[in-house]
């Protein structure tokens, strides 16, 4: 029954953004409170990797024995961090399938992860971005940050090309404390270029997290007849026939999304693939599960 409230499609009908990610992160937070799978109490705010002097008193000793990797334990009243949701709301974002549009996908993404950091009173800023900064919130736990936020991540429309070099450098100018960087994007670019231009904002111990949107129909494309598809950001177009599309083009794409799951990870980077057709929650449980320090 709880499942039914996090089908993006219901969420859709929600008009008020805040509503939305309440609904979602509560009814998920409930179902964690049921599952025998996670812990989650109303003290407990996360885990967080351990870094090269932090006090080894708040290292869980338990999840090293379990994972073979430190992680400090933190709770409520004792977090501090900085979370910026980096939003791509580039052109090709507007890709709708049968479903959501991407962008609205990462749009309820965005407002539910940030309220779950809302709610641990952590200091929450958000940058959307194409080929350009095109909103920047700075990250602040001060009254009435919250709001503006959601009013950014509300706004955020489909808008030019895809180019993270602009946009990571501006981050990187502001990146002086430590905190997660959570960049939610189709990631239609090189897979190589794009881990090389996320991947320095690790520095300063940083935590960043790349959730990668997509429609089904991107992965697996079913065509009855020859199409002729537009690139959304270049205007070029291009007949595709069913064979091409069962075939070569489902080889294409899985070579690009294991190549930038593997590169992801090998530079340090937590990688998570959603669907805009899933349940907002499967993505929520992941990012929580790598917040534990789960395996």
């Amino acid at each position: 029954m709880q499942q039914r409230f996090l089908d993006p499609q219901i969420l859709a009908g929600i008009a008020n953004l805040e509503l939305t990610a309440k609904t979602v992160v509560e009814g998920f937070i409930s179902g964690l409170h049921r599952s025998p799978d996670f812990g989650f109490s109303q003290e407990f705010a996360e885990y967080r990797p351990y870094v090269p002097g932090d006090d080894l008193r708040y290292v869980d000793w338990n999840v090293y024995a379990r994972a073979g990797r430190l992680y400090l334990k933190r709770f409520r009243g004792e977090t501090n961090t900085r979370v910026t949701l980096m939003l791509d709301r580039s052109a090709s974002m507007g890709f709708r399938g049968r479903g959501l549009r991407k962008i609205d996908y990462a749009r309820f993404l965005a407002a539910s992860l940030g309220y779950l950091a809302h709610q641990q009173r952590d200091a929450v800023g958000l940058i959307a971005f194409d080929e350009e900064v095109r909103d920047y919130v700075e990250p602040s736990s001060r009254h009435g940050q919250w709001l503006k936020v959601l009013h950014s991540i509300d706004r955020a429309e489909p808008g030019g090309r895809t180019d993270y070099r602009r946009p990571f450098w501006h981050f990187q100018q502001f990146l002086r404390r430590r905190g997660i960087v959570l960049v939610l994007s189709d990631f239609f670019a090189a897979a190589r270029d794009v881990v090389a231009t996320v991947a320095p904002l690790r520095q300063h111990g940083n935590d960043v997290v790349l959730l990668h949107v997509l429609d089904p129909e991107e992965v697996e494309p079913e065509l009855e007849s020859s199409r002729v598809l537009i690139d959304l950001e270049t205007g070029e177009e291009m007949e595709v026939s069913p064979a091409y599309a069962a075939g070569p083009y489902r080889e294409k794409i899985r070579r690009h999304l294991e190549e930038l799951e593997t590169l992801a990870q090998g530079a340090g980077l937590d990688y998570f693939r959603t669907l805009t057709s899933e349940p907002l929650d499967a993505a929520l449980r992941r990012y929580l599960a790598v917040r534990e320090g789960r395996p």
